[in-house]
């Protein structure tokens, strides 16, 4: 009988400069051009790495609008940004956000496998498929893709992007000065693919890091999109309104996973994590209080019509039920938006009521430090979370988890003290993937058609 690892709590940062909501930017300690100061975004890396976090974590999106919240209003693009974080840090992962329905594999391959190297091996890709219709406008296309199609490129792209970092043997390069071989031609391997999306003939013109490939991860709350994440991610960005819904999150991707035979054991699921931390719960309560009391509820409205690719609902009355949207495009954030008039049915919210529930950063952390770590150890334990990915604005509040959330965590030896590993996979449990050529003789592994 082999010894199982003990399994371990995962912490990431979202690191969102002036914020993704549209108060954070007003916090007197935040840089005003936090989003666009590559200085903010390493000393926020490094006070991340000093905690000992396994990655942080860069979002993106190619539209926007005059009422995008202020982060996506004017941002650092994700693996410029990222180049500049690796080679600040030491230990921590670096992952960046870059879809699939806007690029070309080759490109991906090479930025996050340079990225990768440049790391040394703490690289990690999130796949999006971009879910604003509005994007299409800024790449030569009238019309954004249908949601099965941007699922079914994706599959498609993550495939050949992964077959490309396969271009090379781990041994391809003998580098010998004295017999004057520096490349061993047979360890070289052309993709040669043709599908139903991209021909990519290849090879890419890069070796294989120390972690064999980055690390792909992964976001999405349709169908289509925790169909995708069983079989691509290593880990996934979960959205979840409360435990049980995160158990039931969980539990479903694992077992989607688990039917396509991977360990799920080997995909790490990670919501976000939004908390209010005080000396005391009832300061906490006050303080989600008093920004509740804050909130513009216009700028609510927004944010959930974001999910339904912007959608205008100042047109409806506010304390009316929420509006039938039937006729309405969900060719945008499919599931956000499904879960948004599936909950508002189900509890018969008014348009005010949704907006508060679904346009702000919903949390069951509220409290004192000690009670953050309990709510933390709840999920971890009770399996709706293998671990969480923290939104970092306000200077103060990201102290405060640092300094006084974690040193809890490790103490109940949930999380790590120290590092242990030198790349993202290790940190995360994760093997270095077999190279598809050299396992099989030469011969390349099929790439799943559609």
């Amino acid at each position: 009988m082999t010894n199982q690892p003990v399994r371990q709590l995962k912490l990431g940062a979202i690191l969102e400069g002036v914020g993704a909501d549209h108060t954070s930017w007003r916090d007197p300690d935040l840089a005003a051009d936090a989003s666009i100061n590559i200085d903010w975004y390493i000393e926020n890396a490094k006070a991340a790495e000093a905690a000992k976090f396994d990655l942080v974590f860069i979002v993106d999106s190619p539209y926007i609008t005059p009422d995008t919240a202020p982060h996506f209003l004017n941002r650092l693009e994700p693996l410029t940004l990222l180049s500049a974080v690796a080679v600040s840090t030491r230990k921590i992962g670096v992952v960046g956000t870059l879809t699939t329905s806007y690029w070309e594999p080759y490109n991906v391959a090479r930025l996050f496998g340079s990225l990768d190297h440049i790391s040394k091996g703490r690289a990690g890709w999130n796949v999006v498929t971009t879910g604003l219709e509005g994007a299409a406008r800024n790449y030569s296309r009238e019309e954004h893709f249908d949601h099965a199609v941007r699922y079914g490129r994706a599959r498609e792209f993550v495939d050949v992007v992964k077959g490309l970092w396969d271009s090379y043997e781990d041994d391809a390069f003998p580098s010998d000065k004295a017999s004057g071989v520096f490349l061993d031609k047979q360890k070289q391997h052309r993709l040669d693919h043709r599908g139903e999306h991209f021909s990519v003939a290849g090879p890419l013109a890069l070796s294989r890091s120390p972690q064999g490939q980055p690390v792909i991860f992964q976001a999405g709350e349709s169908s289509e999109g925790r169909d995708l994440g069983a079989l691509i991610a290593d880990a996934t960005f979960a959205s979840a309104q409360d435990f049980k819904a995160g158990q039931s999150y969980y539990q479903d991707l694992k077992a989607r996973a688990a039917a396509l035979g991977r360990d799920p054991e080997l995909i790490k699921v990670l919501p976000g994590l939004f908390p209010t931390i005080a000396e005391t719960d009832e300061e906490a309560r006050a303080l989600l209080d008093a920004e509740r009391d804050s909130l513009d509820v216009k700028k609510l409205l927004v944010q959930v019509g974001r999910a339904f690719n912007y959608h205008d609902f100042s047109r409806y009355d506010l304390d009316a039920p929420f509006p039938d949207l039937t006729g309405v495009t969900l060719n945008s954030y499919k599931g956000h938006a499904e879960q948004i008039i599936r909950v508002a049915a189900a509890e018969k919210l008014t348009l005010r009521q949704a907006a508060y529930r679904f346009g702000r950063f919903k949390s069951d952390f509220v409290g004192s430090p000690e009670t953050i770590a309990n709510e933390i150890e709840r999920w971890f334990v009770g399996r709706a979370a293998d671990g969480f990915i923290l939104r970092v604005t306000r200077p103060k509040d990201f102290a405060l988890f640092r300094e006084r959330v974690v040193p809890i965590l490790q103490q109940r030896g949930l999380f790590r003290t120290e590092y242990e590993h030198d790349t993202l996979r290790g940190h995360l449990g994760l093997p270095v993937p077999k190279h598809r050529y050299a396992e099989d003789g030469g011969e390349p592994h099929a790439i799943a058609a559609e």
